[in-house]
């Protein structure tokens, strides 16, 4: 990434970093593992930061993109503009904040330059990375920078034309309205928006528009200045994916698992409907792991949560809770609880015997031929209805573990129903 990526917890210490964030303030990593973001802060935005993190962070989990400075190792204060996202741990609590973070000097200076007279706006949009166009009050192409030409080639034929030409057609819209409200009030707006490529490929978009007055102080020309943003977006994407979601599975981990759990309790006080949780553990695991090595093992964890998801449905979840251990979270359900214990059953009883179907895995060796691994593996599950918020994420996970460990200590490959009062019943299905 050419943008700077930096991790830091709650306290403000500095946890991981990329090369762009070492490169923009002149430390080296061993430095900056004795400092705080606040000390790469000058003070003036100490008190600016910690209300965007209590006032947008915490609520929401995420900042608006906003900006502040920074102080590089030699003293210089230089822009910044950044977006914070906020990480939870397992219970829902803020665990640590990262945000990508672009050095704006540059367009600094050039919006300075737009302020004293348009000829040195000119000779600094010449030399920027930035997208930076002029435009009409109407939205047509008066000026682009050269920097254009990575997209069209020749840009000289860009003069006169339609700036909404190239904008996908599901942003047009709301693109246009941003810059006729910019034109009417005479304040910029930031938008992201999809830019199609002559070629048809698309990209990800960031404008700030701002505007030119004449003598009289009027809007007379709107200056549009942009930022591809694709690789930022991939990379917030990759980043989310990992904190999210389990890297060998690809199913949901414990923190959205966490997430998931709450909104599905809210659910069902909003609609009365009953929810199910299952915790699921494959019986006969460790076998495979032994005798063939943990590649094999990763590739039956694999198919088991492939046969698993292939059960649910779409509002359900399936996560990857740890090991070989699974949970699966059922929605909306029945207002009846003897009903949504029977669905429950049902789909618990298609998922016990899914996961008792024999395992071949096809292993691939280098500079050997590939072989075929068989194995049986069932699983024990442990399933609890619950209701509202009649009991707290913690207890319907202890007791849907509980209730596993039991099908587990009958016999496995089955599976046991717990209640509130932790009464477990057998709903054996195989054992």
């Amino acid at each position: 990434m050419r943008d700077a990526f930096v991790l830091v917890d709650m306290q403000g210490r500095l946890l991981e970093w990329n090369t762009s964030y070492l490169e923009m303030l002149g430390y080296a990593a061993a430095e900056l593992k004795n400092l705080t973001y606040m000390d790469l802060t000058p003070r003036k935005w100490h008190a600016v930061e910690a209300r965007i993190i209590e006032q947008q962070l915490i609520p929401h989990g995420e900042s608006r993109l906003y900006e502040k400075e920074y102080i590089r190792k030699d003293g210089t204060v230089f822009p910044v503009e950044l977006k914070t996202h906020l990480l939870r741990d397992g219970n829902g609590q803020p665990e640590a904040m990262w945000a990508i973070v672009r050095d704006i000097s540059e367009r600094k200076r050039a919006e300075a330059a737009l302020c004293e007279q348009e000829e040195f706006f000119r000779l600094i949009a010449e030399n920027s990375g930035d997208f930076i166009a002029v435009l009409d009050l109407e939205g047509r192409r008066l000026y682009n920078s050269p920097s254009y030409k990575q997209f069209f080639g020749d840009t000289r034929y860009l003069l006169g034309t339609d700036s909404f030409n190239e904008v996908h057609p599901d942003d047009q819209e709301r693109v246009r309205r941003v810059f006729f409200e910019t034109v009417r009030s005479g304040i910029g707006h930031r938008i992201e928006f999809r830019f199609v490529l002559p070629d048809g490929g698309v990209r990800q978009m960031e404008s700030r528009g701002g505007v030119i007055r004449d003598g009289e102080g009027r809007v007379a020309r709107v200056v549009v200045v942009s930022n591809d943003i694709t690789e930022r977006k991939k990379a917030e994407e990759q980043i989310h994916s990992l904190a999210f979601y389990d890297t060998l599975t690809r199913l949901p981990n414990r923190r959205m698992l966490s997430d998931r759990l709450r909104q599905a309790m809210a659910a069902t006080k909003r609609s009365g409907c009953h929810g199910a949780l299952m915790f699921l553990d494959l019986d006969n695991f460790k076998p495979i792991n032994d005798a063939h090595g943990h590649a094999v093992g990763d590739l039956l964890l694999s198919e088991a949560a492939r046969r698993i998801a292939s059960c649910v449905r779409g509002v359900d979840t399936v996560a990857r809770f740890g090991g070989d251990e699974f949970v699966v979270l059922l929605n909306e359900l029945d207002v009846d609880k003897a009903k949504s214990a029977a669905q429950a059953g049902m789909v618990a009883e298609k998922i016990r015997a899914r996961l008792a179907e024999p395992y071949v895995l096809h292993v691939r060796h280098e500079g050997a031929a590939d072989t075929d691994v068989e194995h049986q593996c069932t699983s024990s599950i442990g399933l609890v209805l619950f209701l509202d918020h009649d009991h707290t994420e913690e207890d319907l996970l202890r007791w849907a573990d509980i209730a596993m460990y039991q099908a587990k200590d009958a016999g496995r490959n089955r599976i046991r129903v717990i209640d509130s009062k932790q009464r477990a019943t057998d709903t054996d299905g195989g054992g």
